[in-house]
This record gives structure tokens, C-alpha cells and sequence, in this order.
């Protein structure tokens, strides 16, 4: 298992609109999570800054043939269709990045 964190800007006028999208996700998005080997999935919403923090355990044996598969799902480009307006990535991402990738610098069990 690999646990993975993640961190991007959020609009400040969609703050409302990114709530109510997450409260009520479509449940081919919440199946398509699963079946790419993610669980134990959180987002958090640090204000007022409106930074979004992810946090995923990934399950799988090949997170790039899963994500892959996640994003050519026509579906879940359709879902973020509608998320990624909210987004504000961050100016220091890598390239490829919409969400940058953090380093796990601590665990405890």
C-alpha cells in the first residue's frame, strides 16, 4: 500500500460549488476510484487560503496503468469537467501535474 498526498488551489468564488459537488459525487466516479485501486480517499479545505489537500491509499501494483485507466474514463472526464473550473493549481507543480504531489516526510500507525 502507498500512501499518496496532493495539494492544489481552489477559486475562492467556487468554494460553495466545490462543497456541493463533493457532498453528493456521482456514484460512477466513487466506483471508478475503487476499481483504479485508490481507497481511503479524503479531500480537506484549508481556509482562507482555499488550499485543497488530498489523501489516497493506493492499493494496486502499477499507479500509472491506474491512473491512466481513471482518465480515459469518459465519465470521470466529465466529473472533472465540472471540478477542475473550481481548481487553482499551483504555479509550481510539475509538469504534468493538475494537483501537485507532496512528499510524505512522517508517518505513525
Amino acid at each position: 500500500m502507498q500512501r499518496m498526498g496532493m495539494v492544489i488551489g481552489l477559486r475562492p468564488d467556487k468554494v460553495e460549488v466545490y462543497k456541493r459537488l463533493h457532498a453528493a459525487v456521482w456514484p460512477e466516479i466513487l466506483d471508478k476510484i475503487s476499481d483504479c485501486n485508490i481507497t481511503n480517499y479524503s479531500i480537506y479545505l484549508k481556509q482562507p487560503e482555499n488550499l485543497l489537500f488530498g489523501y489516497w491509499e493506493y492499493r494496486g501494483t502499477d499507479f500509472s496503468a491506474d491512473a491512466a485507466k481513471m482518465a480515459a474514463d469518459p465519465r470521470t472526464q466529465e466529473w472533472w469537467a465540472v471540478c477542475m473550473p473550481c481548481q487553482d493549481p499551483l504555479a509550481t507543480r510539475k509538469d504534468g501535474e493538475w494537483w501537485s504531489m507532496m512528499e510524505e516526510v512522517f508517518h505513525h500507525d
